[in-house]
């Protein structure tokens, strides 16, 4: 609580009363006061049973460097010399606006006089914090404000919280999060009371801090894509020119060894005459010419027909026509659908071109993306569940076959991969998809989600220490569970917190708390 306060700016007959809490706003931030003589004394205010005189150096702050004198008194009116004296100097984020300043550097003079240096890098209303802590007895605090441009330190006594830390813990939460320990009895600088009627009146709403599975839904979309491992693609090996076109459209059906075109082509009818001249050297040589030349001679033939690719079926009637063929038949290798087409009838084709592209679709694959923070969240043979926007309530059970083990570089994001059966064709390349994934993270502790007030960087909830009582506690969010979020730090199982009505408590604890410590 508040034990001395002084604004060093107006006269004491420039000052009015106001009621409280807007009187205690108004003295901290000097609202509605006079200019006043720079050069008045310095401001001395009490607190643990110690009076501390502060002074600016100069007496209007500026930006860039500045001083603060300190004398430290003892209740006699003794200098303090020995103290351990910490200074604070900050600005709160506001906006994309980092928080700034920090720690001052404090040297002792001697006599129980201390020397602040500090920096201010920009105008604007900067929160003081001091706390001294004499060789024997209690701590003093004190906690302010200054303007550059502005003469004057606005500063109040508070009483010592009792923290075994320096004043930047107390003015930004404790390390991890956690609430800074007070003595009994002690009051947070942002703690409210609100009267029963009223509690009923907003609709103040309070639930335990539990332990939990973090379990929830990871929510993801992507598309549908042909299974790679089961593509085929159709070349030659040869050079030629498209006669008859069988299959002419993209996404017609094909079965294995049916036939897609037929090719002319001189290398390949040279082979054929080849053939039928081992043939026919064969049976001449079953009359009696040079048997032991034939059968390597046919064998090597024939098998100059297979490495072109050449199908069984077109050899046969090579054989029984006796004569090669103008135009071969060119077979699927697979079946499947048509994906991809490059020809015409009378393209000319070159080695190596792909005419076809052929996929089997009785299985598909589903290509999600979750986001790099995701990432741990998502293992090989876990569960996923596949809806499509064009089949409302169809849903496609399947399981996580792979996770990429590179990032998308511009959005930052891994790719997965779901194998599902698809003996209906529901799931069509291209179509986009849904994917749910259930991601089982342990236990840990839980709270709604709506009892988190978020602050730049910082989190915070409302705790209730008693009927009608609350007060505000930085906290470490973990990751979302549902309707939950998982606390890290700042809370303990059991506690009870505001999960309705968090807004407006927020509202009355700032009125109360004008230096925005917590």
């Amino acid at each position: 609580m508040s034990v001395g306060l002084r604004d060093v700016r107006a006269p004491a007959a420039a000052r009015r009363p106001a009621p409280l809490p807007l009187a205690l706003v108004a003295a901290l931030f000097g609202l509605g006061a006079c200019g006043a003589d720079p050069g008045e004394g310095p401001l001395r205010v009490r607190s643990g049973g110690l009076e501390l005189e502060a002074a600016l150096d100069p007496p209007v702050p500026r930006v860039g460097a500045n001083r603060l004198s300190l004398a430290l008194r003892g209740a006699g009116g003794e200098p303090v010399p020995g103290a351990s004296v910490e200074i604070r100097v900050h600005m709160h984020a506001m906006g994309a606006m980092p928080a700034m300043g920090g720690a001052a550097g404090v040297s002792e003079l001697g006599g129980g006089r201390y020397r602040a240096e500090f920096d201010l890098p920009m105008s604007g209303t900067w929160l003081v914090a001091i706390r001294a802590q004499p060789p024997a007895g209690a701590a003093a605090r004190a906690e302010g404000s200054l303007t550059v441009g502005t003469a004057g330190l606005r500063l109040a006594g508070v009483a010592d919280a009792g923290v075994a830390q320096s004043p930047a813990g107390a003015a930004a939460g404790a390390p991890g999060g956690a609430a800074p320990a007070r003595e009994p009895g002690a009051a947070h600088p942002a703690a409210v009371q609100l009267p029963p009627e009223r509690l009923e009146r907003i609709g103040i709403r309070t639930a335990p801090v539990r332990r939990g599975p973090l379990a929830g839904a990871l929510r993801a979309f992507g598309r549908v894509v042909a299974d790679e491992t089961a593509l085929v693609d159709v070349s030659l090996k040869v050079r030629g020119w498209v006669e008859e076109l069988r299959v002419a459209a993209v996404g017609d059906p094909v079965e294995a060894g049916q036939v897609l075109f037929t090719l002319y082509s001189p290398e390949l009818y040279g082979a054929q005459a080849e053939y039928l001249a081992a043939l026919r050297s064969r049976s001449r040589a079953r009359e009696g010419a040079a048997p032991e030349r034939a059968d390597p001679l046919l064998r090597a033939a024939r098998e100059r027909l297979r490495l072109l690719d050449v199908a069984e079926p077109e050899v046969e009637a090579i054989e029984r026509r006796g004569e090669p063929l103008r135009a071969l038949a060119i077979r699927a290798p697979a079946g499947g659908y048509v994906l991809e087409k490059e020809i015409v009838a009378g393209s000319a084709v070159e080695p190596g071109a792909r005419l076809y592209r052929i996929a089997p679709l009785d299985r598909v694959w589903v290509e999600a993306e979750v986001y790099e923070s995701e990432i741990p969240l998502v293992a090989v043979g876990q569960p996923a569940l596949v809806t499509l926007p064009h089949l409302p309530g169809q849903r496609s059970e399947g399981v996580v076959a792979w996770v990429y083990p590179t990032l998308a570089g511009a959005t930052r994001t891994a790719r997965l991969r779901i194998e599902l059966p698809n003996p209906d064709l529901a799931l069509r390349p291209g179509l986009w998809a849904a994917v749910e994934l259930r991601a089982e993270r342990g236990a840990g502790l839980l709270v709604p989600q709506s009892a988190v007030l978020r602050a730049g960087a910082r989190s915070f909830v409302f705790v209730e220490l008693g009927p009608g009582r609350f007060e505000p506690r930085r906290i470490e969010p973990g990751l979302a569970s549902g309707d939950d979020l998982e606390v890290a730090a700042g809370l303990a199982e059991g506690e009870r917190v505001v999960v309705s009505g968090t807004f407006l408590v927020a509202s009355e604890s700032r009125l109360r708390a004008a230096l925005e410590l917590w």
